[in-house]
C-alpha cells in the first residue's frame, strides 16, 4: 500500500509480514537457548497469528493524518502496537481463565502439554503463559525502537509508552477489583476505557501522531475521536462475547457470565432488573459450572430487560461522537476516509 487509497487488506498483509518475521526470529533465538523452550516459543508465534491489526492501523493513520508519507519504518513501528495487544491478550486470557481465542486453545491451556508430567501442571502452564505475555511486551518495545525511524522521532513518542502501559494495567486491575461486585454502568465504562479503549484506538493514534510531530490541537482531536470509538469497540466485543456465534468470534461465549465480569451489558441488565431477576442473576453469575440452559436464561433476561438494545445505543452514540470529532480535525482526505472506515470496522457486528 504505497498510494493514498486506504486498502485495509494490503495494510494487514504488510503488518502480518513484519510480525511473523520479527516474532519468528525472536522465537527461534529463544528456543536456541534450550530445546525445552520450544513450546513456549511456539506460543509467541501463535500470539501474533491472527487479528485485524486495528491498533497498527490507528498508529499508521495517526502518522499519515499529520501529512507524513507512507513509510515501511513506520509500519514496523505501528506493528509494535500489535505486540502490545498480543501481550495483553495472553495476560487477559490467563486472568479470565478463557479457554479459547481465535478458535484455538489459549496460551495457558496450550502449554499444559509441555508440563503434563510435572507436579501442579495447571499452575505451571499458567506461569509459562504469564511469561509469554511478559516477553511479548518486551518484544513490542524492541520492535518499536528498531523500526528504522529516526531517533528524534522515536524520542517524541517514547513517553507515551509509559502512559499506555500504566493505563492498560490500571484497566486490568480495575476489572479484577470490580469482578463480582454489584454491577454499575459507570464503573463498567471506566474499566472499558482504561482496559481497552485507550490502548486500542487513542494511544496508537497519539503515538503515530507523536512520531510525526503532531501539534497539540491535533492530539486533542485524536483523543476526542479515539476514546469514544475505543469504548464502542469494547462494548461491541462484550455483546458479541455473550450473544455472538463462537464459530465466528473464536471465543467461548459463557466467559463473561461464568467470570461475573463487570460488563456494561450486565450493569444495564441489573439497572432494570427487579428483585426476582436480581436474585436469579446472583445465582447464575460467577457459576463456573453454568450449563447451556442457564446461559440461555441469562440471555433471555437481558433481552427481556432490553439491555442489549441500550448497549447498542451506547455503541451508536460513541461512533457518532467519534465521527463528529473526526470532522473537526481537518486532516488530509485519505486520512479522514481511512479513519472513517476504521470507525465502522472497529464497531461492526459480525455477520
Amino acid at each position: 500500500m504505497t498510494s493514498d487509497r486506504w486498502e485495509s487488506a494490503a495494510f494487514k498483509t504488510r503488518v502480518d509480514h513484519v510480525l511473523r518475521r520479527f516474532v519468528g526470529e525472536e522465537a527461534e533465538r529463544f528456543a536456541e537457548i534450550d530445546p525445552a523452550l520450544e513450546p513456549v516459543a511456539g506460543q509467541l508465534e501463535a500470539a501474533v497469528a491472527d487479528g485485524k491489526r486495528l491498533r497498527a492501523a490507528f498508529c499508521y493513520w495517526g502518522w499519515r493524518a499529520v501529512g507524513q508519507p507512507d513509510s515501511d519504518a513506520l509500519v514496523r513501528a505501528a506493528a509494535s502496537m500489535e505486540l502490545v495487544h498480543a501481550a495483553a491478550v495472553v495476560h487477559d486470557d490467563l486472568i479470565d481463565e478463557s479457554p479459547l481465542r481465535h478458535g484455538r486453545p489459549t496460551a495457558h491451556i496450550a502449554l499444559r502439554g509441555a508440563v503434563r508430567r510435572r507436579p501442579r501442571a495447571v499452575a505451571a502452564a499458567r506461569s509459562l503463559a504469564m511469561l509469554v505475555g511478559d516477553l511479548l511486551m518486551g518484544m513490542a518495545g524492541e520492535l518499536f525502537t528498531t523500526s528504522g525511524l529516526p531517533a528524534a522521532y522515536l524520542a517524541r513518542a517514547r513517553p507515551l509508552w509509559a502512559v499506555l502501559a500504566r493505563e492498560l494495567i490500571a484497566g486490568e486491575c480495575l476489572e479484577i477489583l470490580r469482578t463480582g461486585a454489584e454491577p454499575d454502568t459507570g464503573a463498567s465504562l471506566k474499566v472499558i476505557r482504561y482496559k481497552t479503549a485507550k490502548y486500542t484506538v487513542e494511544q496508537p493514534l497519539l503515538i503515530g501522531g507523536a512520531l510525526a510531530g503532531a501539534g497539540g490541537r491535533l492530539r486533542e482531536g485524536y483523543s476526542a475521536y479515539g476514546l469514544p470509538l475505543g469504548e464502542a469497540f469494547q462494548l461491541r466485543d462484550d455483546v458479541l462475547g455473550l450473544f455472538g456465534d463462537p464459530e465466528a468470534t473464536g471465543k467461548a461465549n459463557a466467559d463473561d457470565v461464568r467470570g461475573h465480569r463487570p460488563t456494561a451489558l450486565l450493569a444495564e441488565t441489573w439497572r432494570s432488573a427487579g428483585a426476582e431477576d436480581r436474585e436469579r442473576l446472583r445465582t447464575l453469575m460467577g457459576q463456573r459450572s453454568l450449563n447451556s440452559d442457564e446461559l440461555d436464561s441469562v440471555r433471555a433476561t437481558m433481552r427481556r430487560l432490553k439491555a442489549p438494545d441500550r448497549v447498542e445505543g451506547m455503541i451508536a452514540a460513541r461512533v457518532e461522537e467519534a465521527l463528529d470529532a473526526l470532522q473537526e480535525l481537518n486532516v488530509p482526505a485519505p486520512a479522514e476516509a481511512a479513519l472513517t472506515a476504521l470507525a465502522h470496522s472497529a464497531s461492526a457486528r459480525l455477520s
